[in-house]
């Protein structure tokens, strides 16, 4: 038996909706071929199954052990080109694409005219849709024709076709350092998270400078400008300069509605960019602009243009709902946001094979604080064994570490003190293997730990102490990403004034918004 998840044949069948199943079989009745053909029959058992089940199909006949794997790529190749023909998936970048395909068959026959007319309707296509690629692979196949076959369709065609491949070379050439800038520093995010001290500062920025290409952003088309801003944006991410992020972030998302027709060319870059806005704002808490900047994202999600396919439908699930919980924490209004657990927790069953772990657990993490913030810290702990238990969680391990610290919270919270020393031990051990025992971290332990030789009468001094310690790290440039995960001062401030900590944040709100 071969797991389901790991059988990308029964995986892509699983995916399809009804129109898309109905659309191959009409596909494959266009082809003329029997309708006992092996590969339909395997069609049809695979999307029957539940899992998948290699010895199911060997025992329905339809094929032998040897002749299987040609069979199973055979019918992935099938769909595919159904899957191609869907007018859903016929896109601008499809469209030139084919283009180019006709014309490379016109050119094969000898038909040279005929394939130069289709290249240059494809080419001011391409460089209309900032596509600049496949734009320059249209000119390259160009310069084939024009330089094996004496066409005399243009005077001075040659220069002007060696003109446009040297723009379009250099645009493509900057593309890919912004590009490759972007991703490494991405890269960086996922494996260490924010800089951590004054060296890991200089290391980033020295980085940073020496990769960043000198350019005219005045010069730059949609694509450059692109991940111009998003090689800036990561730089601010991890130097946690959290309004350059938010001025990167807000660049990048007016450049597509300063370039509407983008959106729906690229809406993964676009949902992306309003994702990465909505989290800058909720760095530096501003609540009203989060609100209004989520309002305007559902509505263009909502609207008729904007393309819809399972990948886009996951992301906006993801960014959505995450976002609606971060909207709920900044203005402290907790008990209204449980009602998303539900919906969140019924979309990761429905996109499970589409969103990775990383994010599932980052999920987890914000209802295990939806939780704390409504007092109800068993939840909260339940939530947060799912992270802290999960051994495959390799990214990102500031999640993992934030985790044990908001559980260790919640037990002291729920009266568990029985497991809270067992837990104290290991967090701390997790901690210093990781490298990662941060001032907000070390003295909230030290007080946790501390927490069993304190009278009661002396508890509520401790937590003034406590608090007095971590108010200086607030806005200290390493330390303050603490209290991005949990508002731990608003914890401290509720037990200080015997008041609900959703209470003490939502005053806050409040305050930021008058």
């Amino acid at each position: 038996m071969t797991n389901n998840h790991s059988d990308p044949l029964f995986v892509l069948v699983k995916s399809l909706s009804k129109s898309e199943k109905r659309q191959f079989k009409l596909y494959v009745g266009r082809l003329g071929v029997n309708s006992d053909a092996k590969f339909l029959a395997l069609f049809n058992l695979l999307d029957k199954l539940k899992s998948y089940d290699e010895s199911q199909i060997l025992n329905n006949g339809i094929v032998k052990k040897a002749q299987l794997s040609n069979l199973k790529a055979h019918l992935y190749k099938q769909l595919l080109i159904s899957l191609r023909l869907n007018p859903v998936n016929q896109n601008i970048r499809v469209q030139i694409r084919e283009q180019l395909d006709f014309a490379t068959i016109l050119y094969q026959k000898g038909l040279y005219k005929q394939s130069l007319k289709l290249l240059e309707k494809a080419k001011n296509l391409a460089i209309e849709h900032e596509e600049k690629n496949v734009a320059y692979e249209i000119v390259e196949l160009e310069k084939v024709i024009e330089t094996q076959y004496i066409t005399r369709s243009i005077p001075a065609r040659a220069e002007e076709l060696v003109q446009q491949a040297k723009e379009l070379s250099q645009h493509n050439v900057l593309t890919s350092k912004l590009s490759n800038l972007s991703l490494q520093l991405y890269g960086m995010m996922l494996k260490v998270g924010y800089v951590r001290n004054d060296e890991d500062l200089k290391n980033v920025r020295s980085y940073f400078e020496k990769q960043l290409p000198n350019i005219n952003l005045v010069e730059l088309g949609f694509r450059e400008k692109l991940w111009y801003y998003k090689a800036h944006l990561w730089y601010s991410l991890l130097t946690q300069d959290f309004l350059s992020s938010y001025k990167f972030a807000s660049k990048w998302v007016d450049l597509f509605y300063d370039n509407s027709e983008m959106i729906s060319l690229n809406p993964v870059f676009f949902l992306k960019g309003n994702n990465y806005l909505l989290e800058a704002l909720f760095f530096i808490k501003y609540a009203t602009q989060f609100k209004g900047t989520l309002e305007r994202l559902e509505g263009v999600l909502e609207s008729d243009a904007f393309p819809k396919n399972d990948n886009i439908n996951s992301l906006a699930f993801l960014y959505l709902n995450s976002n609606k919980l971060n909207h709920h924490f900044l203005e402290g209004t907790f008990q209204k946001g449980l009602y998303l657990v539900n919906i969140i927790e019924y979309g990761i069953k429905k996109h499970k094979n589409r969103i990775d772990e990383h994010h599932v657990m980052l999920l987890y993490y914000k209802i295990a604080c939806l939780y704390f913030g409504v007092g109800d810290n068993k939840n909260c702990i339940e939530y947060l064994k799912r992270i802290i238990n999960n051994k495959n969680l390799k990214m990102r391990e500031d999640l993992m570490c934030f985790a044990r610290v908001l559980s260790l919270v919640a037990h002291y919270e729920a009266g568990m003190d029985y497991h809270l020393e067992v837990q104290l031990k290991s967090t701390y051990k997790f901690l210093l293997k990781m490298n990662d025992l941060h001032a907000v971290q070390e003295e909230m332990i030290k007080f946790l730990r501390g927490l069993g030789d304190i009278y009661p009468s002396d508890l509520k001094n401790e937590f003034q102490k406590l608090y007095d310690n971590l108010k200086q790290y607030e806005d200290h440039p390493y330390e303050k990403r603490a209290f991005l995960y949990l508002d731990i001062l608003s914890w401290l401030e509720s037990h200080l004034q015997n008041r609900p900590v959703a209470e003490i944040i939502h005053e806050k709100a409040l305050a930021v918004t008058r």
